[in-house]
Parts: C-alpha cells; structure tokens; sequence
C-alpha cells in the first residue's frame, strides 16, 4: 500500500484534536466530530467482531451518546461529581484503507487520570472508520480496545 503522507497528516490533526476535545471536556463539540449514524464502541473481548452481539463496557449510537454526556455533566451520577483531569495521547497511526471516502484507522492511545489515588493509565489500541467531510472528517466508528478491558474498571468518570 502506497503511504499518502497528506491523508495520513489530516487523520492524525483530526484525531489529535478529538483528544483535546475530550481532555478539555467540550463534550458537545465532540458530539459535532460525529455522524448521527456512528457506533462509540468498548469492548470487553479484543477478539469479538460482531459487537451488537457482545459484551461491551460501551456501545453507544447517537441517542445513546448524547444520554453519556447529560451524565458526565449533570454532576448527578456519584462518577461525575469529582471529574478528574485527563490527558489522552494518540500515536503510531496507520491507514488501513481508504475506499470511496471511508477511511479506516488504527493508532495507539493511552489516557491519563489524575485522581485522589494518584495517576491512572489506560493503555488501548483504537480503530477508527472516518468519513471524509469536506476538509475534515466524521467518525462513524470508534472502536476503544482498551488493554485491562476484562478486569474490573473503577469508576470512570470520562469518555475513552
């Protein structure tokens, strides 16, 4: 597969700024990166394929995306009231494919969150299907293969 340095370089900018989103909260902006159509997804096995039919610490549509943020920032759930900070690093990206305006991505990621127990690290792999919009994307898959997925997750209080 020939490299395009240029769709390689817009992937990373477009991702590298979804994680900024996240880490600064700007979580209805976030909900503007995506297509009303696209599935946020954390598997509980790395293996499955057919996610519908698996066991998922997430597997959200666009309802079910927006009902996470109302929780996030209602400060109602006991998870929410003391949101730490975060800092979400994303590298080694790699284009999978790039077919009629559907692009698919894989990159490394680690989460960082500082909390009242000290630093807390959640190393994942991520895949991403990205659909091209105008100058940009819409993610229309995200796929957070989070490394520790089958062990017990504290309360987590922010998105992957």
């Amino acid at each position: 597969m020939k490299l395009d340095t240029q769709l390689l370089a817009d992937v990373t900018a477009f991702l590298n700024i979804e994680a900024d989103i996240l880490d600064n909260k700007d979580y209805l902006q976030w909900l503007e990166l995506w297509l009303e159509s696209g599935l946020y997804i954390v598997p509980v096995d790395h293996n499955a394929t057919d996610y519908a039919n698996s066991l998922n610490v997430a597997y959200d549509d666009h309802e079910m995306r927006i009902l996470r943020i109302e929780r996030l920032t209602s400060g109602y759930a006991v998870s929410t009231q003391l949101s730490e900070k975060t800092v979400r690093t994303t590298s080694r990206f790699r284009i999978l494919d790039d077919v009629d305006g559907l692009v698919r991505v894989r990159c490394a990621y680690s989460l960082y969150e500082n909390n009242k127990n000290g630093i807390r690290c959640y190393p994942a792999n991520l895949q991403f299907k990205l659909v091209r919009d105008g100058d940009s994307f819409k993610i229309a898959e995200k796929i957070v293969k989070i490394m520790n997925s089958s062990q017990y997750l504290t309360t987590v209080s922010y998105l992957f």
